[in-house]
């Protein structure tokens, strides 16, 4: 948390400044906005809020309506998402003039660390037991069961985020946090509990960070959120890479009737990704 009396390292929004029980906290700096966190009404309400600064390189008529434009969309985005029983943030309030967005404080970590952590632990017991500790995760192992339903619950948002006709643009396991067990929010069950990470993946899937979501039906994006998706989780988590094709694949197809003709396409994406990675 940053300390009353310490210089900000950014302008604060207008919507920062006013008399607050906490200093807001910068949480990230991205191309596009900051994230800070800071409180809703109550200082007991924790709350996430996206602010989009002006851009001194683009004209100002042009870039107020860009600001507007995109904060607008994502709203939207979020609201319906929310309206159709997709778990994502909800949305507090929207100032488009001035460029930010108050959403709900999403608790828990993000994917990313979790499956890292976990990749992390699997690889210190094999190492300890004399197996090397590099190998593939491929889901077959006892130990493996967390993951396998992990991945089986991000099949299920990606297919219900589909099933309501939002494509994300940006699905990485940054952009996903496991939102604990709790307030009404009960474990699947196809869940586990324990096991080698202790719990380390359990916990609720949220999708957030739809700066770059849109509404369409189109199975050609679709399948390219789920490659997007693919190609971050191999380069973020190599060692279990083997389990985006067996695993979320399948659970995709349970969570989505339409599964099958995006999975297809999915196909060709990847087809026209390998092109593009061999004639460079």
């Amino acid at each position: 948390m940053t300390d009353d009396t310490e210089p900000q390292q950014f302008p604060l929004p207008a919507i920062l400044t006013y008399p607050s029980s906490k200093t807001p906290e910068l949480i990230t700096q991205g191309a596009e906005g900051r994230l800070y966190k800071t409180t809703y009404l109550l200082p007991s309400v924790p709350c996430a809020l996206k602010y989009r600064p002006p851009k001194p390189w683009r004209h100002p008529v042009l870039d107020a309506r860009l600001t507007r434009h995109r904060i607008l969309s994502e709203a939207r985005v979020l609201v319906k998402c929310r309206r159709e029983g997709v778990a994502v943030p909800a949305v507090y309030a929207v100032d488009e003039a001035a460029g930010w967005l108050a959403l709900e404080w999403v608790a828990g970590a993000p994917v990313r660390v979790g499956v890292n952590e976990w990749l992390r632990r699997r690889r210190d017991s094999e190492r300890a037991a004399g197996r090397g500790g590099d190998a593939v995760v491929t889901g077959d192992a006892p130990g493996d069961a967390d993951l396998v339903a992990l991945m089986r619950r991000i099949a299920g948002a990606l297919g219900r985020m589909h099933k309501v006709g939002i494509v994300h643009g940006d699905l990485t396991t940054s952009n996903m946090m496991l939102r604990p067990w709790g307030e009404g929010r009960e474990r699947p069950a196809n869940g586990h509990a324990g096991g080698q990470g202790d719990g380390l993946l359990e916990g609720e899937i949220v999708l957030i960070d739809f700066g770059l979501a849109g509404q369409s039906t189109s199975d050609e994006d679709r399948a390219v959120d789920l490659y997007v998706l693919e190609r971050a989780f191999a380069s973020t988590h190599p060692r279990a890479e083997a389990l985006f094709s067996t695993v979320l694949e399948s659970a995709y197809r349970e969570a989505f009737k339409q599964a099958p003709i995006v999975l297809k396409k999915l196909e060709e994406v990847r087809m026209r990704g390998r092109k593009r990675s061999m004639l460079g």
